[in-house]
């Protein structure tokens, strides 16, 4: 109860604070670049949350990140608190978010500030136009973090991925790292208010599978790829299963980095 409260306050006091200051400095012309307030301030934000959350965040494959290419992560999401330990964990980058926390006071404007991106869910051509504005992102230096699964889950298991992300991969060229986050449910699962016990937050970064060449017929090749990396990971480390998706009947193979 403690943690919870803990958590509830920061966000009351912390959110304000920092939305208000990126807003400002974002009218005020500021640029955001790697290691730049704009950039940083989202990470500030996150780690400040899960400190007084009390939870800590454990990386493996960090070599997948420390690059300094732009890239598309494709992560599962089960919790609010994969967002939080991505944002405290990646270097520059850009979230594609639901356009309802766009509406959230204070909150939304200073997350378009930072160079979050709207996506519109049931509006497949809006869906798409944010993932051409995602695209230009990339082209300016800036990785990508995408939930193809759309929305929270309520457990592991991955859910079937929608397309979007990986027509964005292959317009972009860039390494897709299929993204694997696991203990966030033990703190705080889809429709819960109060925090477990859970502490550790595990992030994997999976070995990058490359969109560069890859046409537009090749994005089913490249989701499933995606898929089955990370549904591999999930069910060797945690004995988590998913469902296999349909079988492939035509187009090369997405290739591997």
């Amino acid at each position: 109860m403690i943690r919870t409260l803990a958590t509830y306050i920061t966000i009351l006091v912390v959110t304000p604070v920092l939305g208000t200051m990126v807003t400002v400095a974002s009218y005020l012309g500021v640029k955001r670049t790697p290691g730049g307030f704009l950039q940083s301030a989202p990470r500030w934000w996150a780690q400040s949350l899960l400190g007084a959350a009390g939870v800590d965040v454990v990386l493996h494959g960090e070599e997948h990140i420390r690059t300094g290419e732009p890239r598309v992560f494709v992560c599962n999401h089960v919790s609010w608190f994969d967002v939080l330990a991505l944002a405290a964990s990646l270097p520059h980058y850009s979230f594609v978010a639901k356009s309802e926390i766009f509406r959230v006071p204070i909150f939304g404007r200073g997350a378009i500030a930072v160079g979050t991106i709207p996506i519109e869910r049931e509006n497949r051509k809006a869906a798409f136009e944010s993932y051409k504005v995602a695209a230009e992102h990339i082209r300016e230096g800036a990785s990508v973090v995408v939930y193809p699964e759309g929305t929270r889950g309520k457990e592991y298991a991955l859910r079937p991925f929608k397309k979007g992300p990986f027509v964005l991969a292959v317009a972009a060229g860039v390494l897709v790292v299929p993204t694997v986050i696991h203990g966030s449910i033990e703190v705080l699962p889809r429709g819960a208010f109060w925090l477990r016990r859970g502490r550790t937050i595990h992030v994997h970064f999976l070995e990058p599978v490359s969109a560069a060449g890859l046409q537009y017929e090749d994005r089913d090749r490249l989701m499933r790829a995606v898929y089955d990396r990370m549904a591999s990971a999930l069910r060797t480390l945690y004995g988590v299963d998913s469902p296999a998706l349909p079988t492939e009947r035509n187009g090369d193979r997405a290739r591997t980095a």
